[in-house]
């Protein structure tokens, strides 16, 4: 068989910008002809610590100099030390360390269901999901979603979700059956419109898993590791998860993702339950620990909430300027996003023409992702393009 023609050669399943990319520094990045453009995505919240970071960069050749990877069926000094830190700066007993988001993501799936399983309710598999979700790509990711781009033309899907309206307490208690296992939520969706849940609803989920004997499980995938300004976002809430898997900004680039877990919740997965060939290798964990190196140091957090704040002052002023253009302003921290009344991608391609680059959202939203380690100039200069942008946007109206 061959190829068509025309066909090409990298499929086309993403809506590619015409710009190619060379090189990064902190929140810049410049193009094959030396144009600078200021990330506002950073790989879509993945470089919260900015590109080429010194000491990551660092991490990463002193440890490529040594061992990449052995196998998960040996030791490693990097990987335990990684997974202690991440203990003890959570709720979490312990950590199974995977490449990408939704690999951990199913990871916890997997614990959730062998949990039951192991204390002889095998019968509970159903998990609880919101409208506006996203978890990943795999097909069991995309049936927990269930949107139509999602899952169109991948049937059947995977049995096991039950799909509620986004914060609604009542309708989360009626899907309940003898056969649910646990609620699986993040605490700020991101793909799905930069929707913040409320501490009322968040803290209502955890009474009804102790009251009905689920897990309640978090995707912090993308909102997680500093994004919000906590280390992670449920700490803002009150309450902590049985279950939750990140990714993401913990390799600030490098593949790398962890499922987190209570003892008790991660009690069936003994060994050959689980594995993964690259999950957890000595490079990756060695970037993962040079990361929280820098996260994890005095006043890192507490600046990124006051550049949050600073950030979300300057955008309500573009909200209020700008009510042909915009309708509303949600977010928290680092994750923030402005409702749109013009298309969302016409609005972020003619800001990648400004050289600002941002991401659209779900319910026509333009998502912004600044490094976390952005200063208040660059939030400045990111502001000013949009309101400029806003501006011109409304003059053609």
């Amino acid at each position: 068989m061959t190829n068509a023609p025309d066909f090409p050669v990298l499929m086309p399943v993403y809506d590619v910008a015409d710009v190619y990319f060379e090189r990064g520094e902190g929140a810049y990045l410049w193009d094959d002809k030396g144009e600078c453009y200021l990330d506002f995505i950073g790989g879509i919240a993945v470089t919260g610590l900015g590109h080429a970071n010194p000491a990551i960069v660092k991490a990463l050749k002193d440890q490529a100099e040594k061992l990449w990877i052995t196998s998960n069926i040996f030791k490693n000094h990097n990987t335990e030390r990684l997974a202690k830190r991440l203990v003890d700066i959570s709720f979490a007993g312990t950590v199974f360390f995977q490449n990408s988001g939704v690999e951990a993501w199913e990871c916890g799936i997997k614990v959730i269901r062998k949990y039951f399983s192991s204390i002889g309710q095998p019968h509970r598999y159903r998990v609880i999901t919101f409208n506006g979700c996203f978890h990943g790509r795999t097909l069991t990711a995309c049936a927990a979603a269930k949107t139509e781009k999602m899952v169109g033309g991948f049937g059947p899907l995977l049995d096991g979700f039950d799909q509620v309206a986004w914060g609604d307490i009542a309708a989360v208690r009626a899907a309940i059956t003898n056969e649910t296992a646990a609620i699986n939520i993040e605490p700020v969706q991101g793909e799905g419109g930069m929707r913040v849940a409320s501490k009322e609803f968040m803290r209502e989920l955890r009474a009804i898993c102790d009251e009905f004997g689920l897990l309640l499980y978090f995707d912090e995938i993308q909102c997680g590791m500093g994004r919000t300004g906590h280390m992670f976002a449920y700490e803002a809430y009150g309450i902590t998860p049985d279950v939750m898997c990140i990714a993401k900004a913990l390799g600030n680039g490098f593949p790398i993702a962890a499922c987190m877990a209570t003892t008790k919740a991660a009690g069936g997965m003994t060994a050959g339950t689980h594995g993964s060939t690259y999950g957890g290798n000595p490079l990756a964990t060695a970037i993962g620990n040079a990361v929280l190196d820098v996260m994890t140091a005095d006043g890192f957090l507490s600046e990124v909430r006051r550049k949050g704040d600073l950030l979300w002052q300057e955008l309500e002023k573009v909200l209020k300027n700008h009510p042909r253009v915009f309708k509303e302003h949600r977010g928290a921290g680092m994750m923030q996003g402005l409702v749109c009344i013009p298309p969302n991608k016409e609005i972020a391609a003619a800001l990648l023409q400004e050289k600002l680059i941002t991401i659209w959202a779900g319910e026509n939203v333009l998502r912004l992702l600044p490094p976390l380690i952005v200063s208040d100039t660059q939030i400045d200069e990111a502001v000013s393009i949009i309101d400029r942008v806003a501006g011109k946007l409304e003059a053609k109206a």
